[in-house]
C-alpha cells in the first residue's frame, strides 16, 4: 500500500465527549462511540483555516533564511523569538517541514499481527442506520477518502477494521462484520473521491478492510504473585525535581524508602538550591541515591521533559548491574504514595514485565487535536514555539494520556537505547518536535513495539483534575498552546483518596505543603499510622525563597533588596552589630497558615576588640493595612481579607508571594478572600481603584464577583517599572468604597544582583512625571480624590530626589519604607555565641519552634543505618 497522507481537516470527525487524561477514563474506554458530530476544539480554529503565506520580518534576521517561509505560524514564531539562534532554529525546522523532510511518512509497527493483515479486504456488507457495522469512529473525508486512507486513519486511531461507505465516509471499529450481512462486491460501487477508479462502498453498503492491528487479548493484572516465593520486584524511583520544596522531597523519600529500592534524581538546571540539597542527600545515602550531573532546564510541555526521561533511563541501564532494578517509576516533588511499599512490591512482583501507562481512552483523533499532536513545535528560549501543521506518520497506532509511568527494565532498555531500531528512531524524531511529548511517546512506542502485549492502561496514579480551575491557559507565556494542569489535593478531597484503597493505584498528585500540608499528614498517617503526639514540627513547614549562593535562577532583585533591608532592620533592633550579608529567606507555615518569613543573615560585632561573626535568624510578618468601610451590602459583608501581592495562582486561587514583597517590576494583584454568606445572585462587578504614592489615580480594573466565588483577583495593568512607595487599592461597588488597603512597592537597591548605578536608580526608582491616562476615571469622579496641586508638586519633587539616592542614602529610604509595612516578631542565634557586652540575650534557634533550625523529623534524613537498612 502507498504511504500518502490525508488531511483530516478536510472533513469532519465525530466522537464521544472528550474525557481528557483523567485516571477515570479507563472505565469508559470500552464504551461504544456514537456518531455524533463534534466541532473542532476552540484552540484549533486557526489550524482549520488555510495556512496562508505570512510576512516574515527579514530585517530582524542577521542571516538569510534557507527557504521562503510560507506558514503563518512559523513566521509568527520566528518574528516573536528574541535571539538569532532561536530564530535560525525555527527557520530550519520550518523549511524541513515545508519540504517534507522533517518526519518519516511511514513507520512499521512491530506489534505481532497474528492473522491480521493490513489492507486485506473482507468484502462488501449491508449497513444499517441504527446499528452500524463499525461504530468506533467516523470521519467524512470529503475529498480524500479511499480504502487506503481510511485504513491508515483507523489504524492510527487504534481500530482493527476500516470501512468505506457512500463514497466519502470512513468508519472504524473492532468488531468483525457478521457473515449474514455479506453482499456481492458489486453492491459497493461508489467511486472514491481520492481515486475514482477505486470503490468506496455505497448507500448503506460498506467495504470492510483489516487495518493490520492485532486483536490482543491482554491478560488481566494480578493483585498478588502466583508464587509466594517469587523474587520481589525492585524499584528505582526517577525523581524529576524543580522548585525549592526540599523538605517535601525528603518527606517523599522517607515515605518511599526501602532498603531494596533506589532513587535517581534529576534536578532542573536552573535550580541550584535543590541541586545542592540533593547532592547532600546523595552523600548521606550512598549506594541508594544518585543525582544526575547532566542536567537540563525544562519548561511546562517542553520537548526537554522527554529528553530528561530517556537520558535518565539510559543512565539507569549502567546502574542495573549495581542496583538490579525491575521497574522505573517517575515521580516529581508533588507526588506522594497512597499505599505502603509492601503492597506496591507485591503488585509489581505479580505483574513483572508488564508496563503501566495511562491512556486517554479510544478518542485518538480528538486527543491528537486537543494535544496538538498534529502541530510541529520547537523548544528554544525556554519556550515551545508552534511552527505549523503536520501529518503524523501512517502505519502505527497513536496513543497517549499521562506522562507518569511505571516501566519494566526490558522496555525501558528498549526505548532508551534502541538507536538502530527504525520504529524508535522515527518516534524520537517525531516527538522531538511535539508538545508534551512524554504524554504520548512511551504509550505509542509500547503500542507499536514487540512489547505491545505488556500494555496496561493504568499508570498507578490518581490525579486531582479540576478542569474549570486547571485549564485557564496559564502557560501561554511558555507555550504557544492552551494547556491544563491538575490541582492540589486538600482535606476536602479525602473521600476520593480513601476510595483508592481497593484500587490498583499507588500514587497521587498533586501535593504542595505551601498550599496545604494537612492532607499530606492525613495521608501519611493513613499509610503508616498516627504520628506520636509529641512529634515536633508535625504541623509546620518551611520553604526557601532566597539563598545567597544561588546562581540559577539568579537572585530576584526585589527579594535581594528586601532581604538586605530586613537584615539591617533586625541588626539595628538587636544591638550594635554590623550586617555582613543576607544568607537565606524562608517562608514559615503552621497548621496551613502563613506565620511570617524568616530572614537569616551573618553579622559581626562593631567593637574593635571583638571580630566574632555569628548567624541570626529573624521572623517578620506583613502588617495589616486593610479597612472594611461598609458591611451592609452582601458583598462587603463577606469580605474576609483584602491584600495586594503578586504571583497569583489562578488554579489554586492563592498568591505564591505571601511575603507581599513587590518591586517596580512586579505585577501587583488585588486578592479578595470571601467568607461563606449570602449568595450573590447573578454575580456583580466591583471596581478596583489603584492610587500611586503621589496620589494620582493610576489604573482602574474590574472584579467580576461570581455567586460561588471564594477568592477574587484583579491585576494592575501598568507597564513597569511602576513608582516605588506606598500605594493604595480601593474596592468600589456602586457609589461606595467598601474596602481599601495599602501596599508597598519597594525601591530597588540592586539590578541584576549588583548595586544600582545612578542611571539605573533614576530609571527604576522614579516614576512618571505626568498623571496617568485612565479610562473610566470620569465614572468614578465621586470617589476619586485628587490631591491639591501644591501637594502633588511637593511629592513629585520628593520622588525625584528619592530616585537619585544611592548607597546608605538609598538603604535608609528602603528601610523606612519597609518598617511601615512589616513588623519584626522574634530573633534567634544559630550557633552558641554572644552578641557582645550590653546586648540582649538571644535564644538558640533550635529551641524556637518557628525557626528553620527547629527539629523537623518528618523531613529529616541523616543517613542510612546499614546494619538495619533504615533511615536515620
Amino acid at each position: 500500500m502507498g504511504k500518502s497522507p490525508i488531511n483530516i481537516e478536510d472533513g469532519e470527525f465525530s466522537s464521544k465527549k472528550y474525557l481528557g487524561d483523567d485516571e477515570d477514563v479507563a472505565a469508559n474506554s470500552n464504551l461504544v462511540i456514537k456518531n455524533d458530530r463534534e466541532k473542532v476544539p476552540p484552540d484549533k480554529h486557526s489550524a482549520v483555516k488555510a495556512n496562508r503565506s505570512a510576512d516574515l520580518q527579514l530585517e530582524g534576521l542577521d542571516f538569510v533564511p534557507e527557504c521562503e517561509i510560507l506558514g503563518r505560524e512559523a513566521a509568527s514564531a520566528i518574528n516573536r523569538a528574541r535571539t538569532q539562534r532561536c530564530k535560525k532554529e525555527l527557520v530550519h525546522i520550518a523549511c524541513l517541514a515545508q519540504e517534507g523532510k522533517l518526519y518519516p511518512q511511514y513507520l512499521k509497527s512491530q506489534c505481532p499481527s497474528q492473522d491480521a493483515r493490513m489492507g486485506k479486504s473482507l468484502g462488501c456488507y449491508q449497513d444499517e442506520r441504527q446499528f452500524r457495522l463499525l461504530s468506533g469512529y467516523f470521519s467524512n473525508l470529503k475529498n480524500a477518502n479511499s480504502p487506503e486512507q481510511c485504513i491508515y486513519l483507523c489504524l492510527q486511531s487504534g481500530f482493527q477494521y476500516a470501512g468505506v461507505q457512500y463514497s466519502t465516509e470512513c468508519y472504524c471499529g473492532n468488531a468483525a462484520p457478521p457473515s449474514a450481512a455479506k453482499l456481492p462486491d458489486s453492491s459497493c460501487n461508489m467511486p472514491c473521491p481520492a481515486d475514482p477508479k477505486e470503490d468506496c462502498g455505497g448507500f448503506f453498503t460498506m467495504g470492510v478492510f483489516q487495518t493490520g492491528l492485532p486483536n490482543l487479548e491482554l491478560s488481566p493484572v494480578k493483585s498478588e504473585p502466583d508464587d509466594p516465593k517469587a523474587q520481589k520486584a525492585r524499584v528505582v524511583y526517577l525523581l524529576t525535581l524543580n522548585g525549592r520544596a526540599v523538605r517535601q522531597v525528603k518527606r517523599l523519600i522517607r515515605a518511599l524508602y526501602h532498603a531494596d529500592h533506589f532513587f535517581y534524581i534529576h534536578v532542573d538546571a536552573r535550580q541550584d538550591y535543590m541541586f545542592r540539597e540533593m547532592l547532600d542527600l546523595e552523600s548521606k545515602m550512598p549506594g541508594q541515591v544518585v543525582v544526575a550531573r547532566k542536567r537540563l532546564a525544562t519548561i511546562w510541555g517542553g520537548a526537554s521533559l522527554l529528553e530528561i526521561l530517556l537520558t535518565s533511563m539510559k543512565e539507569l541501564l549502567t546502574l542495573h548491574e549495581k542496583w538490579s532494578w525491575d521497574y522505573v517509576i517517575n515521580l516529581s516533588e508533588s507526588d506522594f504514595p497512597l499505599k505502603h511499599n509492601d503492597r506496591l512490591v507485591q503488585f509489581l512482583t505479580a505483574n513483572n514485565g508488564r508496563n503501566f501507562v495511562k491512556s486517554f481512552g479510544k478518542e485518538v483523533q480528538r486527543f491528537i487535536q486537543k494535544q496538538g499532536l498534529d502541530k510541529t513545535f520547537h523548544e528554544c528560549e525556554a519556550h515551545m514555539w508552534r511552527v505549523g501543521d503536520r501529518v503524523l506518520p501512517w502505519g502505527i497506532q497513536m496513543d497517549g494520556g499521562s506522562d507518569w509511568i511505571a516501566l519494566s527494565y526490558k522496555f525501558a532498555k528498549f526505548v532508551s537505547s534502541g538507536e538502530d531500531d527504525e520504529l524508535l528512531k522515527g518516534l524520537k524524531t517525531l516527538f522531538k518536535q511535539t508538545l508534551l511529548p512524554a504524554e504520548s511517546f512511551f504509550h505509542t512506542a509500547l503500542r507499536n513495539s514487540e512489547f505491545c502485549d505488556t500494555y496496561v492502561d493504568n499508570n498507578l496514579h490518581i490525579t486531582n483534575w479540576r478542569r474549570k480551575l486547571g485549564c485557564r491557559c496559564q502557560y501561554r507565556h511558555v507555550v504557544d498552546w492552551c494547556g491544563c494542569s491538575p490541582n492540589d489535593f486538600k482535606p476536602s478531597d479525602w473521600a476520593r483518596i480513601k476510595g483508592t484503597d481497593e484500587r490498583q493505584v499507588f500514587f497521587a498528585r498533586k501535593f504542595e505543603p505551601i498550599i496545604n500540608q494537612a492532607i499530606i499528614k492525613q495521608l501519611e498517617e493513613w499509610i503508616f499510622g498516627l504520628h506520636s503526639p509529641d512529634t515536633p514540627s508535625i504541623d509546620s513547614y518551611w520553604q526557601s525563597v532566597f539563598d545567597h549562593r544561588d546562581q540559577n535562577p539568579s537572585s530576584d532583585d526585589t527579594f535581594k533588596t528586601a532581604g538586605s533591608s530586613f537584615s539591617r532592620i533586625s541588626a539595628r533592633m538587636l544591638c550594635k552589630i554590623q550586617l555582613v550579608k543576607t544568607l537565606e529567606i524562608n517562608l514559615y507555615f503552621h497548621e496551613d497558615a502563613f506565620m511570617g518569613f524568616l530572614v537569616k543573615y551573618q553579622a559581626k560585632n562593631l567593637t574593635e576588640n571583638d571580630k566574632t561573626s555569628f548567624t541570626i535568624e529573624t521572623r517578620f510578618k506583613p502588617k495589616s493595612t486593610t479597612k472594611i468601610h461598609s458591611k451592609e451590602t452582601p458583598f462587603a459583608s463577606r469580605i474576609e481579607s483584602f491584600i495586594v501581592s503578586s504571583d497569583f495562582d489562578v488554579k489554586e486561587m492563592v498568591s505564591r508571594n505571601p511575603m507581599r514583597v513587590l518591586g517596580p517590576f512586579s505585577q501587583p494583584t488585588a486578592i479578595v478572600q470571601l467568607s461563606s454568606g449570602p449568595a450573590l445572585e447573578g454575580g456583580l462587578n466591583a471596581t478596583v481603584m489603584w492610587t500611586d504614592p503621589i496620589g494620582w489615580l493610576a489604573d482602574i480594573t474590574e472584579i467580576h464577583i461570581l455567586e460561588t466565588a471564594q477568592t477574587l483577583s484583579s491585576k494592575l495593568t501598568l507597564k513597569p517599572p511602576i513608582r516605588p512607595g506606598a500605594w493604595s487599592a480601593k474596592i468600589v461597588t456602586g457609589s461606595k468604597v467598601v474596602a481599601e488597603t495599602q501596599f508597598l512597592v519597594m525601591p530597588l537597591e540592586f539590578m541584576s544582583g549588583v548595586e544600582v548605578s545612578s542611571n539605573q536608580a533614576e530609571y527604576v526608582n522614579s516614576g512618571p512625571n505626568e498623571p496617568y491616562i485612565v479610562q473610566k476615571a470620569n465614572s468614578l469622579s465621586h470617589v476619586v480624590h485628587t490631591p491639591e496641586s501644591s501637594v502633588v508638586d511637593s511629592l513629585l519633587r520628593k520622588a525625584a530626589i528619592n530616585s537619585k539616592r544611592l548607597g546608605v542614602d538609598l538603604q535608609d529610604w528602603v528601610d523606612s519604607s519597609v518598617e511601615r509595612f512589616y513588623t519584626l516578631q522574634s530573633s534567634c542565634i544559630v550557633e552558641s555565641a554572644s552578641l557582645g557586652k550590653g546586648c540582649p540575650s538571644v535564644k538558640l534557634c533550635h529551641t524556637k519552634s518557628w525557626s528553620s533550625h527547629y527539629p523537623d523529623p518528618k523531613s529529616y534524613i541523616g543517613g542510612v543505618d546499614f546494619t538495619t537498612g533504615q533511615l536515620i
